[in-house]
């Protein structure tokens, strides 16, 4: 079993990466592969809505988008981090998403996310928020956690001093955890959910 961590930090070793490794050494505890990437620092352009995609199956851009969604494919959950910029998860980091989820055409339902917002003091349920809404519309389950997904920290290292925030990533990781196994139990015994073909409305006549 594998989950996928993408931070969106552009800070290495910052407060977002004590978060995600937080997450990490617990998955590892539940005999979960975990593989990190981190995209802070990289430039990563928007969707153009040109539909190279929906006809070729990748991006139209070569970049860590079609890396990702290598892993992403193969992997059981996703895990997505991300530093606060003015309530609202890293530019960068939306951007990916934004092509991943959009560009691949595999069946994401039921694999597991899970989002995290790091920020010295506001704007973390606004961030988690945005995040969740890529899973929800993807068919994936949202892993829960004892409070919302979220640890502060100004400077770097000050996280290690969020002493809750680090428990609720380690009781995230652990029902993200125990989400996976049950879902593979599950496929292996009743499959998965059934799909209707897509119905689209629009709202102008």
């Amino acid at each position: 079993m594998k989950v996928l961590i993408i931070n969106g930090s552009p800070r290495r070793g910052g407060n977002t990466a004590i978060a995600t490794a937080e997450i990490a050494k617990r998955l590892n505890e539940e005999n979960i592969e975990v593989i990190e990437y981190q995209i802070g620092t990289k430039s990563i352009r928007g969707c153009t809505a040109c539909n190279y995609c929906r006809l070729n199956g990748v991006c139209v851009f070569d970049d860590d988008v079609r890396k990702l969604a290598e892993i992403f494919e193969s992997a059981d959950g996703v895990v997505v981090a991300s530093p606060v910029y003015y309530a609202s998860a890293n530019g960068s980091l939306i951007a990916l998403l934004d092509r991943l989820f959009y560009s691949t055409s595999f069946n994401k339902t039921m694999k597991v996310g899970a989002s995290v917002a790091v920020a010295r003091r506001g704007g973390c349920s606004a961030t988690f928020d945005q995040l969740n809404k890529y899973f929800t519309i993807s068919g994936m389950p949202v892993a829960s956690s004892q409070y919302w997904n979220s640890v502060h920290g100004l400077m770097p290292g000050d996280a290690e001093q969020d002493v809750e925030g680090l428990q609720t990533m380690r009781t995230l990781a652990r029902n993200m955890a125990f989400l996976i196994k049950s879902i593979a139990l599950g496929r292996a015994k009743f499959g998965l959910p059934e799909k209707e073909a897509p119905i689209a409305t629009h709202f102008i006549r």
